[in-house]
């Protein structure tokens, strides 16, 4: 079985093989923070997820996946419905890669890959299936990285209006406003930034607002409705922000993937 619902029974550790794959469409869902004794490659075709891991917040648009070692606390959100990808390799198969979170570029060969293997049977002999998973550590390892991180801030002032932001895939605010918000000067507001993070909170919010363009536009919102709900003053402001941070138009970002 490798096509799942949420009513599927799985725990992908107390399975054998040495490599597992999983194939569903969710819709709204929280995974809930966990691990695995495996490490996983986690991947969404259709739709856009966002993982919380190692005190950072990813978003997983079309064609890009996120490499999770073995042991890595994390959480998988999806606020639509979205075409999920999983694998989770043993040990020993995962012995010679380095032990870091990694968010990759999904190649068409990487993703027939994917395809493949998420579809295997979870009792399908280890010895036919080197072949592909080979091929899969070599395309992994070629796949170029890319930046859709966030560091959180955790100092205690923040928390609450973090959280209020992270659940309701809010609009983070001028600094000004925040200060008022969480009872914080700006200064001191600017200083947690830094040195939790290592970004001044403007370039924190221009990232979380690149993050929640992203989602919103994987969700199928049209660009002058994102402008709008992301506070631009214009669409044009919006469309030259989007691509000053990745290179691309809104339009020409969602026809590629990503």
């Amino acid at each position: 079985m490798a096509l799942i619902d949420e009513r599927t029974p799985f725990n992908v550790d107390m399975l054998a093989a040495d490599v597992i794959g999983i194939a569903a469409r969710v819709g709204r869902h929280d995974s809930g923070m966990h691990q695995h004794q495996k490490a996983q490659l986690l991947y969404a075709p259709q739709g856009c997820m966002t993982i919380t891991l190692d005190g950072m917040r990813c978003v997983l648009p079309p064609t890009r996946a996120a490499w999770i070692p073995a042991a890595v606390e994390h959480c998988a959100e999806m606020r639509q419905v979205v075409e999920y990808r999983s694998l989770y390799f043993a040990p020993h198969l995962t012995a010679h890669l380095e032990n870091r979170v990694k968010i990759i570029e999904v190649t068409p060969l990487l993703q027939a890959l994917i395809e493949r293997m998420s579809f295997w049977c979870w009792d399908k002999p280890n010895a036919e299936m080197q072949n592909t998973h080979a091929l899969f550590f070599e395309e992994l390892a070629l796949a170029r990285e890319k930046r859709l991180v966030l560091s959180m801030p955790t100092d205690r002032r923040l928390t609450t209006w973090l959280a209020s932001l992270v659940e309701g895939e809010g609009i983070a605010p001028l600094l000004n406003v925040l200060s008022e918000q969480v009872g914080a000067s700006s200064k001191t507001i600017s200083r947690i930034f830094i040195k939790e993070t290592g970004m001044s909170y403007q370039d924190w919010r221009q990232q979380w607002r690149l993050q929640q363009a992203i989602l919103r536009l994987a969700g199928g919102s049209q660009v002058n409705d994102v402008a709008y709900q992301l506070g631009f003053s214009s669409d044009s402001a919006f469309i030259a922000f989007f691509k000053q941070q990745t290179g691309k138009t809104p339009r020409q970002y969602c026809h590629a993937g990503g």
